[in-house]
């Protein structure tokens, strides 16, 4: 006979199903059980601490309140890293929305003739940041990451959890709807 506390060790899905009926600390073992690999995902999709701590937290609470909709199509651990890139893509999109350039600094008696045309640059920001909300979530997702925040096609593929030719068909689908909309944009000959 042993003396003390054996822990049985317990599944993910079991965790999850317990949380989903109202068991708060098995939501707890659960996140610390995966703390530091959810916590590298998240900062690996915003690029940012604090908007990956953001995310994580934001997640957490989505992966509660999903909980009791669990299907194991998946590991728990895939399942929970769909949804904090899907929380760090929402935070990029709002961050990027919320962006700002600072005015530029000008003498009033001497203005700068020769000076870059602000508007045109802001002007594009928000003609390619709409044009980004026109595309589909999976291929905005594929085209943020590998176009804008210059990641491999591979990386991109473990990212979001998908084929690398499923990457590259919504790559190719996104940048096509975005040429059409952005058509307005090109330099007339």
């Amino acid at each position: 006979m042993s003396r003390g506390i054996v822990e049985t060790i317990t599944s993910d899905a079991d965790l999850l199903r317990a949380g989903a009926h109202g068991d708060c600390a098995s939501f707890d073992r659960l996140f610390r059980r995966h703390e530091n690999y959810l916590w590298a995902v998240a900062l690996r999709t915003t690029n940012d601490a604090d908007d990956a701590a953001d995310a994580l937290q934001e997640a957490y609470v989505k992966i509660m309140r999903r909980a009791a909709s669990f299907h194991a199509d998946a590991s728990v651990q895939c399942w929970m890293h769909r949804i904090v890139v899907n929380s760090g893509f929402d935070r990029i999109r709002r961050r990027k929305h919320h962006d700002t350039d600072p005015l530029p600094m000008f003498d009033n008696d001497v203005a700068d003739r020769d000076a870059p045309d602000f508007t045109a640059h802001i002007d594009l920001r928000l003609s390619v940041g709409r044009a980004l909300d026109v595309l589909p979530d999976g291929q905005r997702a594929a085209v943020v990451a590998v176009d804008l925040e210059g990641r491999s096609i591979d990386e991109t593929a473990d990212l979001l959890g998908i084929p690398i030719g499923t990457v590259k068909s919504r790559c190719a689908r996104g940048r096509l709807k975005l040429a059409l909309v952005l058509a307005h944009l090109r330099a007339d000959d």
